[in-house]
């Protein structure tokens, strides 16, 4: 059972990308929906169970929170736009690179990476290189997708890092429900502000957007996070890499993307880097949280 439920959420998380390049609608308008479809998900759940420790946050809980769900806004505007403007393929592979962005944070905080680690990042910044070589070949436009993807990589690490502060001191559900609805909030002003439509899709659309809900939030990243009362955090971390080779697979199938062989042979490069860098860090995050 625990081999079929990892295999569901890896299939879960690996079909998001595909399936938000594949719908037709502004990238401000998916991530919005997806987070507020996500929050009104748990949202049931939360005042249940956690309707005390709701009522009880402190202005720091608060405050992190919405920095938290704030760096998850900017990560899903980035990436998802990255989806509209390059492959899946490249798009899933470069914004994993949240991983590396994490030890070089972890750095700067005085946490010294060991070698392997070190070798981990070098081989995954190779392969960075390498699709962001063959893309800018390709077209600016794929170059600019390219970018997005490592913003949100970035953004992403700094969601995790805040993220694991807060989680210190609230539960996963009160805690997902307030990140994933101030997320919502800030995605939600963001395209007011640049006058984007959140509504006004066709039928398609609208069914693609509540099916990335399903696949990432619920048979996704909530199954990983289930998963972890039984798996380790290092084995959590390197099933979620299987993300990228299975985006791509299913962006080849149902999308018909064959990126040049360039791309391919960076993706393998960062997975096995980031591969390294997963098994080998000294300390690896207590919660699956970031929804792809």
């Amino acid at each position: 059972m625990t081999v079929f439920l990892a295999l569901i959420a890896v299939l879960g998380v690996s079909a998001s990308g595909p399936l938000m390049a594949a719908t037709a609608a502004p990238a401000l308008a998916i991530a919005f929906w997806r987070n507020a479809g996500g929050a009104a998900l748990i949202a049931p759940f939360a005042l249940a169970r956690n309707r005390t420790e709701l009522r009880g946050l402190s202005g720091r809980q608060w405050l992190l929170s919405a920095i938290a769900g704030a760096m998850l806004a900017a990560h899903f505007a980035a990436w998802v736009s990255a989806l509209k403007l390059t492959s899946v393929a490249a798009a899933t592979a470069l914004v994993t690179t949240q991983l590396i962005w994490v030890v070089l944070i972890d750095r700067i905080r005085g946490v010294k990476p060991t070698t392997a680690v070190l070798a981990g990042m070098a081989l995954s910044i190779s392969g960075v290189l390498v699709i962001s070589g063959f893309d800018f070949a390709l077209s600016s436009r794929a170059i600019t997708g390219d970018a997005l993807a490592i913003l949100g990589g970035l953004f992403a690490a700094l969601y995790l890092l805040v993220g694991n502060e807060v989680r210190k001191t609230l539960s996963t559900t009160a805690y997902t429900l307030l990140c994933y609805g101030f997320c919502a909030g800030f995605l939600a002003a963001a395209s007011l502000a640049f006058g984007v439509s959140l509504a006004g899709f066709s039928t398609k659309a609208w069914l693609l957007i509540a099916a990335v809900t399903v696949a990432a939030q619920l048979l996704g990243h909530s199954l990983l996070n289930h998963l972890l009362a039984v798996m380790s955090p290092v084995v959590i971390s390197l099933l979620i890499l299987l993300e990228v080779p299975g985006a791509a697979l299913l962006a080849g199938l149902f999308l018909g993307q064959t990126p040049p062989w360039g791309v391919y042979l960076g993706l393998t490069l960062i997975l096995i880097g980031l591969a390294i860098v997963a098994s080998r860090r000294q300390e690896a995050p207590a919660e699956v949280m970031l929804a792809e």
